[in-house]
């Protein structure tokens, strides 16, 4: 379930070492949203019944006029605790995600940036899922889309 966000909670999640190179932590994400209005950010709680096991952000709708931002749909993080990963909660949440951005009728893909790297990275997660690179990088990360 992903619900609003109990922030002392979703604070305290953490991934791997190894995944830290390509996830900010939770902290991190709460400042960068609070100042960055202008990217539109959607954030919630990952839980399985009441416990707190990850975290989503996204951009939610960038107007056009914001071309400093990718979007106007960008999944901007997506992090399950160490404790709780290999159990499908990630692909479940990211259902979730994709079914919030294809409530917008205008919504035509969901783009996500990573971060150049091997070890740890989430990019086998992102492309068995169904986003493929898009051709072009974004601030030092590789574009990537999911068509919906």
């Amino acid at each position: 379930m992903i619900a609003e966000v109990d922030r002392p909670a979703i604070e305290a999640l953490s991934v791997t070492e190894e995944q830290s190179a390509y996830v900010a932590d939770n902290a991190e994400s709460f400042v960068e949203a609070a100042e960055t209005p202008g990217a539109m950010p959607w954030y919630r709680g990952i839980y399985v019944g009441d416990v707190p096991v990850g975290f989503a952000m996204i951009s939610d709708n960038i107007p056009p006029d914001r071309s400093e931002y990718l979007g106007p749909y960008f999944l901007w993080r997506l992090m399950i605790d160490t404790r709780w990963q290999r159990r499908g909660y990630g692909r479940r949440a990211l259902d979730l995600v994709v079914e919030h951005v294809r409530a917008d009728p205008a919504a035509t893909e969901l783009l996500l940036s990573l971060v150049p790297g091997t070890a740890g990275s989430p990019r086998g997660f992102y492309e068995h899922y169904g986003f493929r690179p898009r051709g072009d990088w974004f601030d030092g990360e590789e574009v990537y889309v999911l068509p919906l």
